[in-house]
């Protein structure tokens, strides 16, 4: 008996120092890597513009490991030829990227510009698959280049509440009504990468929309810009009656009391999908700051850094641990509404703008 007793407390001993080395280990190895990221001083990272969102992914951390971060917003049909045409000539600017999967699967991926993100992870509630909702880490491709951070349902169609009764909205379908004609705005061609794409690959994915649906839309003689800003003011202005245009503008617009109103999934027949948007990180190869760019990336898929980030965009976190009482209740996907930027499902692009360009061209 006294043996068995001897024997599990040895066993008991063994464990607590296990796990205070396996603590110590990683606590070492963080405070080695936040010396290192603070001794080069500086991290380049190439994200989605908007002030709140710079805000949220740079103040913090600067002010917490003395790394200043170069901060550059890009929509994501610029970001890869821009890098591509960097790294031809051998340079070699960016740590980190934030961006939609479409530009890091389609875009950044195949010209080797991204590396396996999971390697680099340290922070065990970073790793801790119970930290994130799901019960697992959400990489969105097959290679692990990356995370997602934020997932919501997809906002991007607006009407000018002077022109149109927001009930009038019950189905997508209501687009292909005749009084619509010509009265359509899209403020980023479906043909590039972007919520304009992710929207119609919705439509085209859904059973109850598809291929029939988009080939309708299209004949309403559709006004497509690639510029947000024009296009959340035309709406504001009442140019248009309806647009699938980007949130960012939208949104400040309807707290400044404009005659925009969203028209919410959960109000459509189809729902809507389901999106991470902008907000997945991968880390760049051969990156200037390697340091700096290993501490950022675990530092923002952080409890911290997700509040912070789902607080500045309004769109709930990935996290387990960050609450959605900020958020609306529109912006929370429902159960069974389809995600649109996984790799899997960011293999209908293809075939679906083939068949955008034969529809409206090259």
């Amino acid at each position: 008996m006294i043996a068995r007793l001897n024997l599990l407390a040895l066993s008991l001993s063994c464990l607590l120092v296990t796990s205070s080395f396996a603590a110590g280990g990683w606590q070492e190895e963080w405070d080695k890597l936040a010396a290192a990221a603070k001794k080069e001083g500086r991290l380049n990272l190439a994200a989605p513009r908007g002030d709140q969102r710079r805000q949220a992914l740079t103040e913090t951390f600067e002010k917490k490991y003395g790394v200043q971060i170069e901060y550059s917003g890009f929509g994501g049909p610029e970001l890869t030829p821009r890098v591509q045409r960097e790294r031809q000539g051998g340079v070699y600017a960016w740590d980190v990227f934030i961006a939609g999967t479409s530009t890091l699967i389609r875009g950044l991926r195949p010209i080797g510009a991204l590396e396996p993100i999971e390697p680099n992870l340290i922070l065990p509630d970073v790793k801790d698959p119970k930290s994130w909702r799901g019960g697992e880490l959400p990489f969105f491709d097959k290679e692990r280049i990356g995370l997602s951070m934020l997932r919501r349902a997809g906002q991007y169609l607006y009407i000018n509440s002077n022109l149109v009764k927001l009930e009038e909205f019950k189905s997508w379908k209501e687009l292909l009504n005749p009084r619509w004609k010509g009265k359509i705005l899209i403020g980023r061609d479906p043909r590039l990468s972007g919520y304009g794409q992710s929207t119609f690959g919705f439509f085209y994915i859904h059973k109850e929309l598809g291929t029939e649906f988009i080939k309708k839309l299209v004949q309403q003689d559709l006004k497509m810009i690639q510029d947000d800003g024009t296009a959340s003011k035309w709406i504001a202005q009442g140019q248009y009656p309806i647009c699938i245009c980007s949130d960012i503008q939208m949104d400040r617009y309807i707290q400044e009391g404009l005659p925009v109103k969203a028209v919410p999934g959960g109000q459509l027949k189809e729902g809507t999908n389901v999106t991470s948007a902008f907000a997945n990180v991968s880390k760049a190869t051969r990156g200037p700051h390697p340091n700096a760019a290993k501490l950022y990336v675990n530092w923002v898929l952080s409890r911290e850094a997700g509040l912070l980030f789902s607080k500045a965009t309004g769109d709930p976190s990935l996290r387990a641990d960050v609450p959605n009482d900020h958020v609306e209740p529109w912006a929370i996907p429902q159960p069974g509404w389809p995600i649109t930027n996984t790799e899997e499902a960011i293999k209908i692009e293809e075939p679906l703008v083939v068949l955008l360009k034969q529809l409206l061209g090259e």
